[in-house]
């Protein structure tokens, strides 16, 4: 599909498939760009046990116009997550490295479509715009301006196995990529449970995020209809037009240097065994305090701490 967006002649990415167009900076001199099946949402992928499109979270039996604490089971259940704009509450996620998982209402819900707790599965509702960056190949950035805790857009692509990553991971070559990303929630008795989203062969825009050791998005477990989350980005502070999105690989977002947010023993030999072999790849995000090196195991924590 091709757009005009002012003067500028582009091509919307998502071939329609997002509510506004995904548009791609057009110039004389630009890498190749990638070639993938744009997807907006998750798909099941080599090892994945659950279908992402499978409805297997309950829903409300509300009859409001939005859903309200005092009698939506969804929200006494999980916590409300959004105020009456849909910007997300809690922001304060980063105290511990360790943030809640969002629930959203569902297919099964009785609320309305306009109900304050259905903000991510409305989808892409920014003009955003993929790009070529000066030293980092294609990223993406915003054409206009965001409020902080705005949700952004997802990360959306195949959901696979743990062994399915791992061995994607030990076959690319040095000059490619890693998109994986691992959400490892703690269920606070003891249990862990681990989703890997891979973009690269299907995946939507968020697969063109670039790393910055001082991000301007966050990323957080989102829950609608499936058991299988979401992993949606949101906006960490007020964000200008034409700035650059960029979230942290390893899950944090902190104005401090990346620290390790594994902070188990249990955690921490984990991410060990998974790195294990896996080269190390510079970090050009430009940060003050830029730590050198983009991270090995692109995780983010979500749950209790365990500690």
């Amino acid at each position: 599909m091709n757009v005009v967006d002012g003067s500028k002649h582009a091509v919307d990415l998502s071939h329609g498939l997002e509510n506004v167009p995904v548009l791609i900076e057009r110039s004389s001199s630009v890498p190749i760009f990638p070639e993938f099946q744009y997807s907006p949402d998750n798909i099941e992928g080599p090892g994945c046990t659950v279908d992402p499109s499978e409805v297997t979270l309950p829903g409300c039996s509300c009859l409001y116009h939005s859903c309200c604490t005092e009698s939506c089971s969804c929200l006494q259940t999980h916590g409300q997550a959004y105020d009456s704009t849909g910007t997300l509450l809690d922001r304060t996620r980063t105290d511990s490295g360790y943030c809640s998982p969002v629930f959203e209402c569902n297919v099964l819900c009785s609320c309305s479509d306009t109900c304050s707790n259905r903000v991510v599965q409305r989808g892409l509702t920014l003009r955003l715009e993929i790009y070529s960056t000066r030293n980092r190949g294609w990223g993406l950035r915003t054409l206009e301006a965001i409020p902080n805790g705005t949700f952004v857009c997802e990360y959306a692509g195949e959901v696979i196995s743990f062994e399915e990553a791992r061995r994607r991971q030990l076959t690319q070559r040095s000059e490619e990529n890693n998109y994986i990303i691992a959400v490892r929630e703690h269920a606070g008795t003891g249990s862990i449970i681990e989703t890997f989203v891979d973009p690269a062969v299907v995946g939507n825009v968020g697969r063109f995020l670039n790393h910055s050791c001082l991000p301007n998005l966050f990323m957080l477990p989102v829950r609608v209809h499936s058991v299988v989350p979401r992993l949606a980005l949101f906006a960490g502070r007020n964000i200008d037009a034409h700035e650059e999105l960029t979230f942290d690989y390893s899950g944090g977002y902190s104005n401090q240097p990346p620290v390790e947010l594994l902070s188990t023993q249990s955690d921490a030999a984990v991410k060990a065994s998974r790195t294990d072999g896996l080269q190390r790849k510079a970090c050009h995000c430009g940060a003050n305090k830029c730590a050198q090196f983009l991270p090995l195991d692109l995780s983010i924590l979500s749950g209790n701490n365990p500690k």
